[in-house]
């Protein structure tokens, strides 16, 4: 029966490994974008914002239909009830100014980076999830200093942008560490 689960993991892989080249894009489109809008909460800022949490819902109803023969999708699941509702939150915390909006965006990255660290450690038989394992960790430190840095005099969104491309890095060498090809059974 582990052969079988082994060979139903890797048969997922390569729409996973593509999932995780279109979100590594997607986060570096959107960081590059949201540093050229600047620090200000204008809407093409409040737009990018609303996005990102947004796409992350798309990505984990993607992902959890192709892992559906892979293993359990539970924490897919969390991870789009979380990013539903930040993607709320930081629409409504756009309109009360960039601290709040910190605040609703540092609460999702600890809340979504401990979902994405408990799914990489599930999907470990898989194969190429050191990286989302880590992703998640950093995840939820850098969540927390967005909440922290909420509360300083002058809070900027800029970092943002270096949590989305880093997160886009971490995805981008995790899908050239997943596996090729199916295991002999």
């Amino acid at each position: 029966m582990a052969s079988t689960v082994s060979a139903e993991s890797v048969g997922a892989t390569p729409a996973l490994r593509r999932l995780y080249v279109i979100r590594f894009v997607f986060a570096i489109a959107w960081a590059a974008l949201l540093l050229v809008s600047g620090s200000e909460l204008t809407v093409g800022a409040r737009v990018l914002l609303f996005l990102y949490p947004a796409f992350d819902v798309a990505a984990a109803v993607v992902d959890a239909r192709s892992a559906r023969a892979a293993g359990p999708v539970r924490g897919l699941y969390a991870n789009m009830a979380v990013s539903v509702l930040a993607a709320v939150g930081v629409a409504v915390a756009g309109a009360s100014g960039v601290a709040d909006v910190l605040r609703v965006w540092g609460a999702w990255a600890v809340a979504s980076g401990l979902v994405q660290l408990l799914v990489g450690v599930a999907r470990r038989p898989m194969g190429g999830q050191w990286a989302m394992i880590v992703s998640g960790g950093i995840s939820v430190l850098a969540g927390a200093s967005f909440i922290r840095s909420a509360s300083q005099d002058a809070p900027s969104l800029t970092a943002l942008a270096g949590y989305a491309t880093l997160g886009g890095i971490f995805f981008l060498v995790s899908a050239f560490r997943l596996p090729r090809s199916t295991p002999r059974t």
